[in-house]
């Protein structure tokens, strides 16, 4: 008799979503789905709205990654003004988003996902989490929030605020960097490195513990997709959109504002979440299915274009390519640590430049044109705004393409992968369940503001038969 397991809610990841596994007669997975609960409408009630506004109200999408949607929102905006801003607010842009990016990958490595990789994945479910972490390795806890707060308090520095700053508007940005505030960050950059060097140092302990997971967690051939810059090297704010295939062959580059020549997305009933897909694969095997992120823009950059980035990236690709692409899931751990590594480094290059301080930040300019597309990577992935206006730059129709939905074809695969190995005879257990749930963790995603990273979250197993009966049923 077929049954059906449900998990309800996945814990440790931003926002509330569930997993259905469908069992087969003999107890073995005949499909997963990853199920996104939650509906927001930012694209219906975003409309009518004007150019300037979209900045503020679209940060609200996102309480760990607003700088993100802030910046492409605006960037959107620049193109719809038709004007290319002052290089020192692009400078500042930089800035912001890669601190954005070291913060939300810190909370990621560090709150969600440390209890799994240090603890191990069958640990008391009572102590594994942020706690248990500060019990057991007090120094790797405190070091992920003060690696937390350096992000922050970078971005509180360049933009005003940590969190929704209402600083990043079409044409560049409201204020000019502050030379005392250029100095704070300077300093607060030391600590950074050392906080990141040390969990480097972590990774043997943890592919040790994991070498047996780590082949069945999310590893299988597919795209790669993510900016690069010049002689593509590594870049989280502009370039060009490459996709490349799981041997390293690039498939694939265009401009960012043509994405939809080259991304299409549909819909599927079970979830809110829309399934993007890269359209010139859409017929073969996985369905087009791309991945972003950390991984992805590892793998299809050639270099990451600072020094210490560049030694890590080239340990990357040997031990977890064997000197080619890394195709597993689970690497997007070790991805995370380097790409907070180039952060941190890009950060303290660009404030090198006394150019940073210059007081022409922003470019006047009225609606020019009626379309445009904003951009950049987020810390999951290649984020994308499209709006149309009318004249006065009244939004008529804007798609957002969200990075984590770019991964939604790849969770699901993982979610059956990870499931299939080790569901066997329908008998499921505790640490298998959070086995499932740690294939979604890899990929971060974010799906609205919460963040479940405190205590126990409730979870119920349901094991139904045909009729939707409960055959068993598991609850912590």
């Amino acid at each position: 008799m077929s049954r059906t397991i449900t998990i309800d809610p996945v814990t440790r990841i931003e926002g509330h979503a569930s997993i259905t596994i469908r069992l087969d007669d003999a107890g073995g997975v005949a499909d997963a789905r990853f199920h996104v609960t939650e509906f927001r409408g930012f694209e219906a009630f975003c409309t009518g709205r004007s150019i300037w506004e979209m900045p503020g109200i679209t940060a609200r999408i996102c309480g760990i990654c607003p700088i993100s949607h802030s910046i492409a929102a605006a960037r959107a905006g620049d193109a719809i003004l038709g004007v290319d801003i002052p290089p020192a607010a692009a400078q500042l842009r930089r800035i912001a988003n890669l601190a954005s990016l070291i913060q939300s990958h810190a909370l990621s490595f560090f709150h969600l996902c440390a209890a799994d990789l240090l603890l191990g994945m069958d640990h008391d479910p009572a102590r594994r989490n942020l706690w248990g972490i500060l019990e057991s390795r007090p120094d790797v806890a405190r070091g992920g929030i003060r690696l937390r707060q350096i992000g922050q308090r970078i971005v509180s520095l360049v933009a005003g605020q940590s969190v929704h700053p209402s600083w990043a508007v079409p044409g560049g940005v409201r204020e000019p960097l502050n030379p005392d505030h250029r100095r704070l960050i300077v300093e607060l950059l030391p600590d950074g490195f050392g906080i990141v060097r040390s969990a480097l140092d972590l990774l043997d302990e943890i592919y040790g513990r994991h070498a047996g997971e780590i082949g069945i967690c999310g590893d299988f051939p597919s795209l790669f997709s993510g900016l690069v810059g010049e002689e593509g090297s590594l870049d989280h704010y502009d370039g060009m959109l490459r996709f490349t295939d799981s041997t390293g062959n690039l498939v694939e580059e265009i401009p960012p504002d043509h994405y939809d020549l080259a991304i299409g997305e549909r819909s599927e009933p079970w979830s809110y979440m829309k399934f993007p897909f890269y359209r010139n694969h859409a017929e073969r095997d996985g369905g087009g299915m791309f991945r972003v992120g950390p991984l992805a823009r590892l793998n299809v950059c050639e270099r990451a274009g600072t020094p210490e980035a560049d030694r890590e990236l080239g340990i990357f690709r040997q031990l977890r390519g064997g000197g080619g692409v890394v195709t597993g899931s689970f690497h997007y751990h070790h991805a995370r640590l380097i790409e907070i590594l180039h952060a941190l480094e890009r950060i303290g290059e660009i404030l090198d430049d006394p150019a940073i301080l210059d007081a022409h930040v922003r470019s006047e300019a009225g609606v020019n044109r009626q379309h445009g597309v904003g951009f950049c990577e987020a810390p999951r992935g290649t984020l994308f705004h499209d709006y149309e206006v009318d004249d006065d730059g009244l939004i008529r129709r804007l798609n957002l393409l969200i990075a984590t939905g770019q991964n939604n074809l790849a969770m699901n695969r993982t979610i059956r992968q990870v499931a299939g190995a080790y569901i066997k005879g329908g008998k499921v257990n505790e640490g298998i369940l959070n086995r499932i749930e740690h294939g979604i963790r890899a990929y971060d995603p974010c799906l609205s503001c919460a963040t479940h990273a405190y205590g126990r979250m409730p979870l119920r197993v349901l094991l139904l038969a045909p009729d939707g009966s409960v055959v068993d049923e598991i609850a912590r």
